[in-house]
């Protein structure tokens, strides 16, 4: 149950505290005075959408704090990992910034915008004065019927059977291909298998062939510094070479060294030149012998390259890729060589699968009948009890057209019919119902489904739209009713909702400094009676406005028991 409500900075509310009481709470005000921002506000803390063009002007930020008591241990809490308080209790807090961001927190700990419409969505039902309009999308009935028969189980079991039919014919209808298409695809795939093979691809192989053309296209100038190198190192037959040179002068120390620690050293330290030396010659040699080019390779190198580079704008960017191309080309040439196979096995896979689908399908049609029984006949009490007792309801189930009669919600179309008048016959509801009808089924369709519910609090903004006298009465007298078991929130301007609330809010605006302020205060018994003389009377109140007030006051209170 929303206990308190904290608005701080949100369009022309600077600062509001809201002290929500159990059952019927209403709020009401002059139009443009700010009950919507009030629901604005509790659907931010309910994950709704949020836009930094709610922040006062002015302002940095935007805050919003409700205080919910007596929750339940929701599925959502353990999931995430956030605990109630010792008192059973939850805050979540939601901060709107000047950049678009949001800060998230339940009881204390971060979550996302997402995690907490999931969380919202378990602790307000938030109905709005658009609903009605939902009763005129034909589309909408079947989620409606199936979420009062709880069919969730039979769905998802159905969606399962059904998605796997749908894998297996789009499987076959890769497959079919009448004979030219065949033989097009045929050519095609044996032309480019063709080309890829006779290439002989290998992997690696361009990193390869270009490393060695960047080798040819310098080989003279790489062969001479090789050459000068070994004679350098080596010598020939007219000079002796540096390694030589070494090997002299430490042959020459090595002969007096034991005479004198001095040469010992010199002839140690020439040893070593040597050894270097000679390790130097040996790999300029390697070098040498590596760069025997052989005429033309520069030429081959490059025509090889020039192949690759023409395969890889058909097949793909690197070696690797085509070679994955053409495993592909032959998978798919094996495919249609053996379609024929392939959909016989498929077709014997679909009917298997279509059968269970349509078992599963006739299982949910069923259930949808029964529900449909059952919603038919709590619609028709609730309308009677909200002063429709000759508007007929029926919720039509019938069989979905289409090839296979199925689609991704089974093999029904729902569709919710009503006759407003006696003798007239049922006709759809998007055709025949007036607004204030609309509102009042809608009504009735909420509190059914709302029982179904775990939800506590519920919220209504202003969905007697079109209601008045005894009608309104009786609406009044259903939420109520309905406030005996859960917490109603309602935005409305009819006196009979307002006057039978257990608790009255008015939301006034007003002006200071230059700035327009809203303020949301509870009322007690003599405001509540000011409050419905204005709802009746407008502008002019006269005792006998504020006397009528104070019946209609009176009577709800006699029917709240109270």
């Amino acid at each position: 149950m929303l206990s308190l409500l904290h608005i701080e900075q949100i369009a022309v509310i600077e600062s509001a505290d809201i002290q929500f009481s159990p059952g019927f709470n209403v709020l009401t005000g002059e139009t443009g005075a700010g009950k919507s921002i009030v629901i604005d506000a509790i659907g931010a803390i309910t994950g709704g959408r949020t836009s930094r063009d709610l922040i006062r002007t002015g302002a940095g930020r935007a805050r919003v704090e409700a205080q919910f008591v007596r929750v339940a241990r929701l599925p959502w809490l353990e999931e995430n990992g956030v605990p109630l308080d010792e008192d059973g209790g939850l805050v979540i807090q939601r901060e709107i910034l000047s950049d678009g961001r949001n800060i998230c927190r339940v009881n204390g700990r971060l979550v996302n915008v997402g995690q907490l419409r999931e969380l919202g969505s378990q602790l307000v039902n938030i109905h709005g004065q658009h609903d009605g309009q939902q009763l005129l999308d034909e589309r909408s009935h079947l989620g409606y019927l199936d979420s009062f028969g709880e069919l969730e189980g039979l769905r998802e079991a159905y969606r399962e059977a059904f998605d796997a039919l749908t894998a297996v014919r789009r499987e076959m209808a890769a497959l079919r291909m009448d004979d030219a298409e065949k033989a097009r695809r045929l050519d095609s795939l044996q032309f480019q298998i063709g080309e890829l093979e006779r290439a002989r691809l290998q992997p690696g192989e361009e990193e390869e062939l270009t490393a060695r053309r960047t080798l040819l296209r310098n080989a003279e100038r790489l062969i001479d510094a090789v050459e000068r190198a070994h004679l350098a190192l080596s010598g020939d037959d007219e000079q002796e070479g540096a390694a030589g040179l070494i090997a002299t002068a430490e042959g020459a120390l090595s002969g007096a060294a034991g005479m004198s620690e001095s040469l010992a050293e010199a002839a140690n330290l020439l040893a070593e030149l040597r050894s270097a030396a000679d390790d130097a010659a040996e790999r300029v040699r390697d070098l040498r012998a590596a760069f025997d080019f052989e005429p033309g390779e520069l030429d081959q190198v490059e025509s090889r390259l020039d192949v690759l580079y023409r395969l890889k704008k058909k097949y793909g960017g690197t070696v690797e890729e085509m070679l994955s191309y053409l495993e592909r080309c032959r998978a798919e040439l094996d495919e249609i060589a053996f379609s024929s196979d392939t959909l016989s096995r498929l077709e014997k896979e679909q009917a298997k699968r279509l059968a269970l689908a349509r078992e599963k399908a006739a299982a949910l049609t069923e259930a949808r009948k029964r529900a449909g029984a059952e919603l038919e006949a709590r619609i028709q009490s609730e309308l009677t009890q909200l002063d429709m007792p000759r508007v007929r309801f029926r919720t039509e189930i019938r069989p979905k057209g289409g090839e296979l009669g199925l689609d991704e919600t089974g093999g029904d179309e729902v569709q919710f019919l009503m006759s407003a008048n006696v003798g007239e016959d049922l006709k759809p509801i998007q055709r025949i119902a007036s607004g204030g009808e609309l509102s009042r089924i809608m009504l009735a369709l909420k509190n059914v489904l709302a029982e179904n519910e775990s939800i506590d609090t519920l919220i209504f903004d202003e969905v007697d739209t079109g209601v008045s006298g005894r009608a309104a009465q009786k609406v009044a007298m259903k939420m109520a009713d309905v406030a005996r078991n859960k917490q109603v929130l309602c935005v409305t301007h009819l006196p009979q909702i307002a006057a039978m609330a257990s608790v009255h809010f008015v939301v006034e605006k007003g002006e200071r400094d230059g700035r327009t302020y809203t303020r949301v205060e509870r009322l007690d018994r003599p405001g509540r009676v000011e409050a419905l003389a204005r709802l009746t009377g407008g502008s002019r109140i006269t005792p006998a406005i504020r006397t009528g007030a104070e019946e209609l006051l009176r009577t709800a209170e006699e029917y709240r028991g109270n």
